[in-house]
């Protein structure tokens, strides 16, 4: 899989355990009409069960200057979560999800199905609100390296 390269994104929550957070790259656009996506994420981590208990989620995709966010997020230097949230500003749109004020695009989403797959949950959202942030060179992640395009 790593020969397949995609867009880096950081997927978050948050609920009554707070925020969470990760680094995702398996994201994908299901449909328009209504507008939904689906991420893929690790049964393991803390905001799988924080995205299953709050109902909600966003997807933020990482402009190409946010290497650093992008480790910290997936757990490289071991930072506590909110000590993560830290590192950048953030705000929320319609569901309190944390949406990454320099992404380049973050949809905010309601959770509208998962199914449980090997070790990752897939997790269906319609997309509530959305931002855009502003164009440019975007992070991408291929052959277990980050590139800039």
């Amino acid at each position: 899989m790593s020969r397949l390269g995609s867009a880096v994104h950081i997927a978050t929550t948050a609920g009554s355990s707070g925020r969470a957070g990760t680094t995702v790259s398996a994201v994908t656009s299901v449909s328009d009409t209504p507008p939904t996506v689906l991420v893929c994420v690790n049964r393991q981590a803390r905001i799988n069960a924080a995205i299953k208990e709050s109902g909600v989620f966003a997807i933020n995709t990482l402009p190409a200057h946010a290497e650093d966010l992008s480790n910290a997020f997936a757990g490289k230097g071991d930072l506590p979560a909110e000590e993560r949230f830290r590192l950048a500003a953030w705000e929320t749109l319609a569901t309190g999800a944390p949406v990454l004020c320099a992404a380049r695009v973050a949809l905010d989403c309601r959770v509208t199905e998962i199914s449980e797959v090997g070790t990752h949950s897939v997790i269906f959202g319609e997309i509530v609100a959305l931002s855009l942030g502003e164009r440019g060179p975007a992070l991408i992640y291929l052959d277990r390296t980050y590139h800039r395009i």
